[in-house]
């Protein structure tokens, strides 16, 4: 199958895209967009890959699904378009970032430059229905992004991987934390943000580990 993504990642992942789980997936995915209203927009649906080659990856956080009002998402995980309201979830990260680095809260919710340096901010589920949390999931989505993790953990070396939230947790059990830093907390959400990811310091911590291993770190 032919699947428009960024070159290095259709190399990666080719295997994936034979499997007939990932024509089923495929099938759905078309039909939902035909159908009914679909986020992110369609050429959106593989913007983390596209907006970070395989090899470039320094930082993987790892969302749910996408966000599902309009014009909010934009197939990078907790990022939002811009001139977009910051969700909740986001505007805890800002928070930490403010606490760990001391830096002043960013005013947009896109996160592209983040993924520009080498984060790659991948959901679980890359599509969703209008306001119908997790309504794509247990298609495929998850099966295949599951791949995404297992490539990286096994051919690349040194990455930092942000768990946060038991999902996350769950996703990232088969990564080899000989070979990368696995940091976990809490989600970010109103929710649980008081339960431990305020203060996690997962932005220092990232860039202290990349710069050990000889790499630049994430400007923030």
């Amino acid at each position: 199958m032919d699947v428009k993504i960024e070159e290095s990642w259709k190399v990666q992942l080719q295997t994936e895209f034979e499997q007939p789980y990932f024509y089923e997936l495929t099938r759905f995915v078309r039909n939902a967009y035909r159908t009914g209203t679909v986020y992110p927009p369609a050429k959106m649906i593989f913007h983390a890959f596209d907006s970070c080659p395989f090899r470039r990856v320094k930082v993987v956080i790892v969302g749910q699904d996408p966000y599902h009002q309009p014009g909010q998402a934009h197939g990078l995980c907790f990022s939002v378009n811009e001139g977009v309201e910051l969700p909740p979830s986001l505007q805890n990260i800002y928070k930490e970032l403010q606490s760990d680095l001391g830096k002043s809260c960013r005013t947009t919710g896109n996160l592209e430059e983040w993924a520009k340096q080498g984060v790659l901010l991948l959901n679980a589920t890359l599509t969703v229905e209008a306001n119908r949390a997790g309504s794509h999931q247990g298609k495929g989505w998850e099966r295949f992004t599951d791949a995404v993790i297992q490539r990286l953990s096994a051919d690349r070396e040194h990455l930092v991987f942000m768990l946060w939230g038991a999902y996350a947790q769950r996703k990232g059990e088969g990564i080899d934390a000989n070979r990368h830093l696995v940091l976990k907390s809490p989600h970010p959400s109103p929710l649980s943000a008081h339960r431990g990811f305020f203060g996690n310091r997962h932005f220092s911590r990232a860039n202290a580990y990349l710069m050990a291993h000889g790499e630049q770190p994430i400007v923030w």
